[in-house]
């Protein structure tokens, strides 16, 4: 029972609980399942970027470009409707070729990390910037709205299963299927391995470069995915719409007990992580608080969510350090 308190998931769950307690308070609305829906609904995107971003921190790398990525790929979709006929099996088309758009951008990312070894950090802020000047540039900033989108994709993007959004599903066969991936595959146990310890790691026979590969490729696959879930929650192509995203998926990871360093992180805290943003941007529209207030919010968590997380680094650093010198 103890070590199940340490756990810092259920911190954040005492956190949202908490959050929770004191916006029903606030409006009475909160509290309701519409709007406990509408709020998962809205951030289904940001959640599906930060499960694939949490296999990216695991391994103590960060990706900055998954949001123009995302943005690439919806803008391909976009211009994709003008080709594909009006029926399901463009609907099925899609989770094939947004994924695959999304894979190649993500496997340039990982090829330049794992093979050549530049800084993740170097490589996504370069990719952030082409990706973002080509959209720009072919799309001249212009807005796509639904009028070119066939009937059966704004079907499949209103319909709902149990009076619960088809979002809300993708969202969970994302997190369900990279659970698995973490927890019972070789790979997924690779990469919390490689987190863990590196040079332990590699010694012990695991292929430290496929690694790096997989989880950059498998975070372009998951932002072609949530590419077509912002297209169908927004019903626009917006080239613009994205901007600063991928601070608040790093956010979310941090947040949910993921180490900035590498070696932890997990599919439910990550999910929490994700909730806990999404209930205080909620509670402070309820609120009537400014659009401004809530971006300085959003950042003064980032800084310390990082900062804390940085500091228990330290710390359980600095006891590993005095353990090896009494040993």
């Amino acid at each position: 029972m103890k070590e199940l308190l340490k756990q810092k998931e259920i911190s954040i769950l005492a956190i949202i609980l908490l959050i929770g307690a004191v916006l029903s308070f606030v409006s009475p609305v909160f509290l309701t399942i519409g709007n406990f829906l509408d709020i998962i609904e809205g951030n289904v995107v940001l959640g599906i970027l930060a499960i694939g971003m949490t296999l990216i921190i695991i391994t103590s790398d960060i990706d900055v470009s998954v949001a123009a990525v995302t943005t690439a790929v919806a803008v391909s979709i976009g211009y994709l409707f003008t080709y594909l006929p009006d029926s399901w099996i463009s609907v099925l088309l899609l989770f094939l070729i947004a994924p695959v758009i999304g894979l190649v951008m993500g496997l340039v990312n990982g090829l330049l990390v794992s093979i050549i070894e530049i800084p993740a950090i170097v490589v996504t802020l370069g990719t952030l910037n082409i990706i973002a000047g080509i959209v720009l540039y072919i799309t001249n900033g212009n807005y796509i709205n639904s009028t070119s989108f066939p009937k059966s994709f704004m079907v499949f993007a209103n319909y709902e299963l149990l009076a619960i959004p088809i979002l809300i599903y993708l969202l969970a066969i994302v997190a369900i299927g990279t659970w698995y991936i973490l927890k019972h595959t070789l790979i997924g146990r690779s990469v919390l391995a490689i987190g863990g310890n590196t040079q332990s790691s590699v010694r012990v026979g695991i292929d430290y470069k496929k690694v790096k590969l997989f989880v950059f490729a498998y975070m372009g696959v998951l932002a072609g995915i949530a590419a077509i879930a912002q297209t169908a929650y927004t019903k626009a192509v917006d080239p613009n719409g994205m901007l600063g995203l991928e601070l608040t998926v790093i956010a979310a990871v941090v947040l949910g007990g993921a180490n900035i360093h590498g070696g932890r992180g997990s599919v439910h805290g990550t999910l929490l992580g994700v909730l806990l943003l999404a209930i205080m941007q909620n509670g402070m529209i309820l609120a009537r608080i400014d659009t401004y207030w809530q971006n300085v919010v959003t950042g003064a968590i980032i800084v310390i969510a990082v900062s804390y997380d940085h500091i228990s680094y330290k710390r359980s650093q600095d006891k590993l350090a005095k353990i090896e010198v009494e040993a």
